[in-house]
């Protein structure tokens, strides 16, 4: 089991917590913490049990993409994000000297893939004017930055930037259709589960680039994170956080058929089975996990090219210590 360690400051003695905590929460796989979360109520369950002194609402907001949640964030409407590691390190820098942003826990570690419909792109540099990639955020996303870490490989360091002018901002829902209807400018779309699975179910549709391959294995799709301020004046309502996203993350671990039912329920998608999604989550490259993997090297490549402006010096920087004692990366 997990050993969660708390050290939080200590809040004066008259000060009370927050009456409610706003959590973003998006579609997809890669939100399947939150998503069993809010469907079994695992939040205000851990808040009962913390006895905060005060009833605790919870508010679930559907976000978009990063970019939205770290706004919110920043204007004090939002108290928990769960998005890609560059959201994070750019709020993280970015905070440094007021709110200081860190991340909470890891949420889970799957493969990225850059798939095509062109079947004259072998590699990254088989792509030309004519072709268009889809992804969640022009040079933000963690999609973005990995095709910029791969074109670095590919084309030199000075040329990371090669790729960007072909790259359009979809959603991942959106670029998938746009890509397999074949009457768009969109040939190819670099995206996270499902959506890889469910492209590569349609002919003539093949992988270019896998982000493992890119970081050199397994590596986090998804943090959580939260202002220093949010966490040291909440401490009982952090900590309940705490143990429901535990109690979430491993729900799925062990109880994968059950959690495919429960994704289903929630987002009512019905583009995916449930055979296709449970054959996803018992993909052994798909895991839910609270451990940062790989983090440092999105890290490092962001600082080089100038997205942010420290560079960590450690994954354990960038995280509050509740998790440093795991083995991540």
């Amino acid at each position: 089991m997990l050993a969660i360690v708390f050290s939080l400051a200590a809040p004066s003695a008259f000060a009370a917590e927050v009456g409610k905590v706003v959590l973003a929460k998006q579609w997809g796989i890669g939100s399947l913490n939150f998503i069993v979360m809010e469907h079994q109520k695992l939040y205000e369950k851990a808040l009962a049990a913390e006895h905060v002194g005060h009833p605790v609402s919870v508010q679930w907001v559907k976000f978009a993409g990063g970019a939205m949640m770290n706004d919110a964030m920043l204007s004090g409407n939002l108290n928990f994000a769960m998005a890609g590691i560059p959201p994070l390190l750019t709020m993280w820098d970015k905070t440094r000297g007021n709110l200081k942003v860190m991340g909470v826990s890891a949420a889970n570690s799957m493969p990225m893939l850059l798939n095509t419909r062109n079947p004259a792109v072998k590699t990254l540099a088989d792509f030309s004017e004519k072709d268009r990639i889809a992804l969640p955020g022009v040079k933000v996303s963690i999609q973005a930055i990995l095709l910029e870490m791969a074109a670095a490989r590919a084309f030199g360091e000075a040329n990371y930037a090669k790729l960007d002018p072909l790259t359009v901002t979809q959603s991942h829902a959106d670029g998938m259709a746009q890509m397999l209807a074949g009457r768009s400018t969109i040939n190819s779309h670099f995206t996270s589960p499902p959506y890889t699975y469910m492209e590569l179910e349609h002919p003539g549709v093949h992988t270019v680039l896998n982000s493992y391959q890119i970081l050199g294995g397994p590596a986090t799709l998804n943090v959580v994170y939260t202002t220093t301020k949010f966490r040291s004046e909440n401490p009982k309502v952090y900590a309940a956080f705490l143990k429901a996203f535990k109690e979430a993350t491993e729900f799925i671990e062990h109880n994968k058929a059950q959690a495919a039912d429960i994704y289903l329920d929630v987002t009512q998608d019905k583009s995916l089975s449930k055979a296709q999604l449970l054959k996803i989550l018992q993909d052994p490259d798909v895991r839910y996990t609270m451990t940062p993997e790989r983090t440092m090297k999105v890290a490092r490549f962001m600082h080089k090219v100038g997205r942010i402006k420290t560079e960590p010096k450690s994954w354990k920087d960038m995280f509050f210590p509740d998790v440093a004692h795991l083995a991540g990366s």
